[in-house]
């Protein structure tokens, strides 16, 4: 406990196996009990939970999961609560769940691991009778605070990693269920989805089924959201079915069960009577305006769809191959008999139709299994077939509820949105199952196009508007919107074709924009009672209203990008396409205003369409209209869910093709606002992580894919690159470097994915490529579609090498050194990584006028990975055209201070000069050159210089001796016998060692510049050899899965060989790395620990800590010692904090200081670490000194100095009175002579060196621990 104040890692870790230990001698091996009470090694363990110091929490933690797993300890209450107590406590800081440093991105960490087995092993361990009850607290615990994403996940994967024992009733599930609903409402989509699949598992493996009935399980299902774990398309919801089949029959009975049919399984009879239930309805008592809530019809057709792919999978264990549906059949039969009736019988309930419709809709929501057919999923197919009978029934229906008067109040508009949810579901259906209904459904569209229009056309005579009519317009508008929206979506329907699309066009072109509706006066009586509760106010209805308006107008737009030219003849005055335009899009700008933020998607698709035909004639209104939109897209940043469709739909208008063009020929303002747009949200993806893909993803596409048909769109979109550059180059670089708690959340999300299909969250949540990477996987892959042969291709390559050297040099001028992964080497290693990514599409005469700014580069002082790059891009360039040797040449014949810390980067291409000569036929004369050029540089009087020439020179020697070039006969022996000399370096010092190291290094051993040249070699191999931050690693997985802009079919570059694949990382410049950490970390036990004093245990037990400090510390101060430590004269900061803490250590009396102000100085704080506050400080200029020692004289102090004077005594042999006062004197001038006559003795320290003097802080210590010495041998004399 005391080794634990100390708060220091260091100082604790030895002393934890001491613990192990202790467990030993305090448990009796014969009779398997406890010798002492437990709750003393708790105590321990709990104290280093509560730690300040992470790092020792974490330390704690593991200590006490471990314990389970290597020592067999009795059991104990005391523990179990303990484990729901403090532990649980602690293991909510999610700071824990930290990799440790050798872990590849995406393992498990190893408090994650460490969970499973402990929970594992303790419940084993656990009297039967016990289990229960501690996983119920347990759980209940995960629901009794707010708990952050990552430790819920891997508390839940412990959870379900539990063998399978029967331990959790009733109460365990609703816990469960709690965690699912409370705890986890506001987590990350996928680390929430994977812990509810962890969840769900832990229900499975853990409950006790005779103890739960089906509905309670039914209600735990219905906890887990389909959109985020449980699906039909996943294994989790395979193993569910496995499940129920397995326990089928074994449920606790529940009460309102009936088993008249004792053949049934008892999962499908709950299912018959929840169905039945379900449809049963009250006899109506008035028409109830409100909708029922959804609960019921997602439970209901949960459970049909699991108790069907139960039964399915019965028979298939069984062998039954012609399956005749009978339970599927009975369970839909009373729906179809509800969607039978419906278009006939006008009398039954509201209630009971909506609840029918709520069912219907679940049901064709279901995604089907994993098959590669629809048809295959026989549960599915059924279900379909049995739907479409009544498909006219419902057509009818909704028909009529949508066109007559029949919705009238507010609370009808939920109604509304049911039916019109409908009707997308059902031609899905029919074109997936039915053909033969289509014509039916392109007469209900018809139908229903036309009766909307002709109620929108509806004039009120009366002057007071009604509810009922209002309401009536906003179903029409709300019906047409959805007409609009299903000829966007189901194009292989032809619903184009139908006449109603003309009148739709007609009316659409001709009503007024932003319209908005009156609000009615409330005088009817039925209506005001639903009004009061309504949730909806009138303000969101005419929001809709105007959205749904902005919905048929996209339609209209896209499909006829002619407004409405043949109807002109019915207004006085024509306008013009661009008057119109222009007029649209001020409405535009008006509806954003009027809006609510979620709802002005299809506003921004209409002004997508409308600017590139107004950019020229009405800039500035098309520029308004790109500050309003950004203005909305930015407010919107902090909220999760509407923020992506926004921001979307703003990139696909702000960055549409024709948009861009139409503003870089004008190269005006709109040119200048978009630019300005796009630095906006490169910095808002600094801090919002995904902005940027979106934007580059949506550019890359449209540029190299364009959509549009007409022939020039190619070139057009193209273009773009070449004006919008600056995105492309800001993307090679991009990418921020995170703070820890943000890359915490990024670890836990890949190790998350790396589960792939076990994790049921990764098939359900939808991948949306939001990691930083994928802004550089996307540009990469760009740059690798691009064609050297295309003459636009070809310039923007150009244009983007330049840019990117003119980033390069940048960053090398605003810093000329810089930290390995800092930003500034981040950046300068992505430059080069793209830079050699577009290298082999260059042409000689563009390489020709680059050469030397590359070589440049490899001037200037680079990290090594950085190095590498360059060596590389220039070993290509040479291989490719040789005649660029001499520009080569030239670099060695730079001045000497040029040359230091680069020569090593152009000697290394050398090292690879068989690559450089190989398209050479005449080789001799290069060679005879290197070779002249690498000898200089093997004297050179810098070791790494020698030793990176030596390698070049063993290898263009070799080179010279297969071409037996006799010129340098004369030469053989010299250079033989020095590099033999060099093999043989006698001895094991470091010479030796590094001539092998760096042979042996990957660069000079392994690397080989041709046949490695591949996109893992660039992005994740050698980035890893050079021992670059693993986060800049990108692995090729990332490419396979970013499917956004594919690669080109013949891409050949992409796996690097599997001999450099398979290094390991070893930079030879580095000293020998942790060689005997791995030998103390290994030993169990230490024979000598550090054991830091706690000084104020011996003091007064009773002392008030809460005092002032200052009377803290005199209190403290009067009971050590009688010296006085005066340091006036000192001005120095750090000396002061310094003394101040050697002062208050050696229990001196007080410190006297020039000026109290220096305490608030960071260097004094720095060097006091709060000494101030346990030492008597007193504040005494130095005009006050002469008068304060005098008065210290009379209070019987002796005043000694330390000084060197002509009288002064030798420290060894002085010794100090009881009642010192030590003077200081000043840094540099010692104590003044008018201050040397009021002392009464002056000490000096001996000294056998040659420098005169010590730092007056050391020489103060040495005095005040001489003092302090001396004072303690009297002590112990006198007892």
């Amino acid at each position: 406990m005391e080794t634990l104040e100390g708060n220091q890692i260091h100082v604790i870790k030895p002393v934890l196996p001491k613990l192990n230990s202790l467990y030993d001698h305090a448990i009796s091996e014969e009779k398997g009990c406890w010798l002492f009470h437990p709750s003393w090694h708790m105590c321990i363990y709990k104290r280093m939970f509560e730690s300040e110091n992470k790092t020792l929490t974490k330390e704690g933690i593991l200590h006490f999961l471990e314990l389970y797993e290597t020592k067999h300890l009795p059991n104990s209450l005391g523990f179990s609560e303990f484990v729901i107590g403090p532990l649980m406590d602690a293991l909510s800081e999610s700071s824990l769940y930290s990799r440790s440093p050798g872990q590849l991105i995406g393992a498990c960490p190893p408090l994650g691991m460490r969970l499973q087995k402990f929970l594992a092993t303790y419940l084993m361990l656990l009297p039967e009778e016990e289990k229960g009850s501690f996983l119920l607290k347990f759980i209940q615990k995960m629901t009794s605070r707010h708990w952050c994403a990552t430790p819920i996940l891997f508390l839940s994967m412990a959870l379900a990693c539990i063998p399978a024992c029967k331990v959790l009733g009733t109460e365990g599930l609703h816990a469960l269920r709690d965690v699912l609903q409370c705890t986890m409402i506001t987590h990350q989509i996928l680390l929430r989805g994977a812990a509810q699949c962890y969840l769900l598992q832990t229900a499975m493996h853990l409950t006790d089924v005779e103890k739960v009935s089906l509905p309670e399980v039914s209600s735990f299902l219905l906890s887990l959201r389909p959109a985020e774990s449980l699906r039909r398309d996943t294994v989790l919801w395979m193993e569910l079915c496995s499940w129920l089949q397995v326990n089928d029959g074994c449920f606790r009975k529940s009460i309102i069960s009936d088993f008249e049919h004792q053949e049934t399984s008892s999962l499908c009879q709950y299912v018959r009577s929840l169905v039945g239930e379900y449809l049963k309805t009250p006899a109506s008592e008035g028409e109830n305006c409100f909708m029922p809530d959804w609960f019921e019809a997602k439970l209901v057709a949960t459970m049909t769809l699991l108790a069907a792919d139960v039964e399915r999978m019965r028979n298939k264990y069984s062998g039954k191959s012609n399956i005749e549906w009978i339970e599927l059949e009975a369970f839909l039969n009373p729906l179809l008999d509800v969607l039978m009736k419906l278009g006939s019988n006008v009398y039954i309930p509201t209630l009971k139709t909506d609840k029918s419709l709520q069912l219907l809709l679940k049901l064709l929501q279901t995604r089907s299994l994993k098959c590669s057919n629809t048809q295959d999923d026989r549960v599915l197919f059924f279900i379909w077939k049995s739907l479409v009978t009544p498909v006219e029934s419902i057509l009818d229906f909704l028909l009529r509820r949508l066109t007559t008067n029949e919705l009238s109040t507010v609370g009808d508009l939920d109604r509304c949105d049911l039916y019109l949810a409908l009707i997308p579901e059902i031609v899905n259906l029919c074109l997936q199952v039915s053909r033969k209904k289509v014509p039916f459904i392109k007469n209900f569209i018809l139908s229903l196009t036309n009766a909307s229009i002709s109620n929108l056309q509806e004039r009120n005579s009366e002057e007071e508007t009604k509810l009922k009519d209002q309401i009536k317009k906003v179903a029409g508008m709300a019906s047409l919107a959805a007409v609009c929206e299903m000829m966007d979506r189901k194009p292989e329907a032809h619903l184009e074709s139908l006449p109603s699309v003309d009148a739709l066009k007609r009316f659409i072109s001709f009503s007024q924009f932003n319209e908005v509706l009156k609000k009615p006066s409330y005088t009817e009586e039925k209506s005001s009672l639903c009004e009061e509760t309504a949730s909806q106010g009138w303000g969101k209805i005419v929001a809709r209203y105007v959205h749904d308006q902005w919905i048929c107008l996209r339609f209209i737009l896209n499909s006829f990008p002619m407004l409405a030219q043949d109807y002109e003849d019915t207004s006085e005055r024509p306008l013009s396409t661009t008057e119109r335009s222009r007029k649209i899009l001020q409405s535009a700008l008006e509806a954003l205003t009027i809006l609510p933020s979620d709802q002005v998607l299809p506003v921004f698709s209409c002004m997508k369409v409308l600017v590139p035909k107004l950019l020229d004639s009405s800039e500035a209104l098309c520029i308004e209209a790109f500050d309003l939109a950004w203005k909305i897209t930015s407010s919107l940043s902090n909220t999760q869910l509407i923020f992506w469709s926004n921001l979307k739909a703003f990139v696909q208008f702000i960055f549409d093709i024709e948009v861009l063009a139409v503003a870089a020929s004008a190269k005006g303002q709109a040119y200048a606002k978009i630019k300005e747009i796009i630095f906006k949200l490169i910095d808002m993806s600094t801090t919002k992580t995904g902005v940027f893909n979106v934007v580059l993803s949506h550019c890359c596409q449209s540029w190299v894919f364009p959509t549009v048909d007409e022939r020039s769109a190619l070139t057009n979109a193209f273009l773009n690159a070449g004006n919008y550059g600056e995105l492309i180059t800001e993307a090679c670089v991009f990418g921020t470097v995170f703070r820890r708690d943000q890359r915490l959340i990024q670890d836990v999300h890949a190790f998350i994915e790396n589960l792939g299909e076990k994790c049921a969250a990764n098939v359900v949540t939808e991948s949306t490529n939001r990691d930083d990477h994928y802004v550089r996987v996307c540009v990469i892959k760009f740059l690798c579609l691009l064609d050297g042969s295309n003459i636009l291709h070809k310039t923007f390559m150009e244009d983007i090498f330049t840019k990117l050297l003119d980033k390069d040099e940048m960053v090398s001028r605003s810093r000329t050194r810089y930290y390995a992964n800092s930003l500034q080497h981040r950046i300068k290693n992505r430059v080069w990584q793209a830079l050699l990514v577009l290298l082999p599409k260059l042409d000689q005469n563009f390489l020709c006028g680059t050469l030397d700014r590359i070589f440049q580069a490899g001037f200037s002082n680079n990290q090594a990975s950085v190095k590498y790059f360059i060596e590389w891009i220039i070993i290509l360039s040479l291989h490719k055209y040789p005649q660029f040797l001499n520009k080569f040449w030239d670099c060695f014949y730079y001045d000497e201070e040029k040359l230091k810390t680069s020569i090593c980067t152009f000697l290394s291409v050398l090292a690879h000069f068989d690559i450089v000569l190989q398209n050479t036929l005449e080789k001799k004369p290069d060679l005879k050159k290197a070779l002249v050029v690498v000898l200089q540089w093997c004297f050179n009087h810098n070791f790494s210089v020698r030793l990176y020439a030596l390698v070049a020179l063993k290898k263009i020697w070799g080179m010279c001796k297969m071409l037996h070039v006799e010129e340098f006969e004369a030469l053989t022996p010299v250079i033989e016998s020095s590099l033999q000399q060099v093999e043989n370096m006698h001895g094991t010092g470091n010479a030796r060692r590094n001539w092998q190291r760096i042979q042996d290094h990957y660069f000079f051993a392994t690397f080989h510049p041709l046949e490695d040249y591949s996109l893992e070699a660039i992005f994740h191999t050698l980035p890893r050899l050079s021992e670059l931050a693993e986060d800049e690693w990108i692995s090729l997985s990332k490419f396979d899965r970013f499917t956004d802009v594919p690669l080109p079919p013949a891409f050949q570059w992409y796996h690097s060989r599997t001999e450099l694949r398979d290094l390991k990382p070893s930079d030879w410049s580095q000293q020998d790395m942790g060689s005997n950490s791995a030998e103390t970390d290994s030993q169990p036990e230490w024979t000598d620990v550090q054991k830091k004093i706690i000084p104020w245990k011996s003091s007064t037990p009773s002392l008030d800590l809460e005092m002032v400090i200052q009377d803290r510390a005199a209190k403290l101060g009067k009971s050590n010692s009688r010296l006085i430590v005066v340091a006036s004269l000192i001005d120095k900061p750090t000396n002061l904090g310094g003394l101040c803490r050697t002062s208050e250590i050696f229990g001196a009396s007080a410190l006297v200081v020039g000026s109290l102000h220096y305490i608030q100085d960071k260097q004094f704080q720095h060097l006091s670490v709060s000494a101030e506050q346990w030492l008597p400080l007193v504040e005494v200029k130095p005009s006050q000194l002469v008068d304060y020692l005098q008065q210290k004289k009379m209070e019987g102090y002796t005043i000694i100095g330390v000084e060197q004077t002509a009288k002064s005594f030798d420290l060894t042999e002085y010794c100090f009175p009881e009642k010192s006062l030590l003077l200081l004197g000043n840094e540099h001038e010692g104590i003044p002579a008018n201050l040397i006559h009021h002392l009464d003795v002056c000490v000096e320290i001996p000294q056998q060196g040659i420098i005169r003097s010590l730092n007056v802080h050391v020489s103060g210590a040495l005095l005040i621990w001489e003092y302090t010495r001396q004072q303690v041998i009297k002590q112990k004399q006198q007892k």
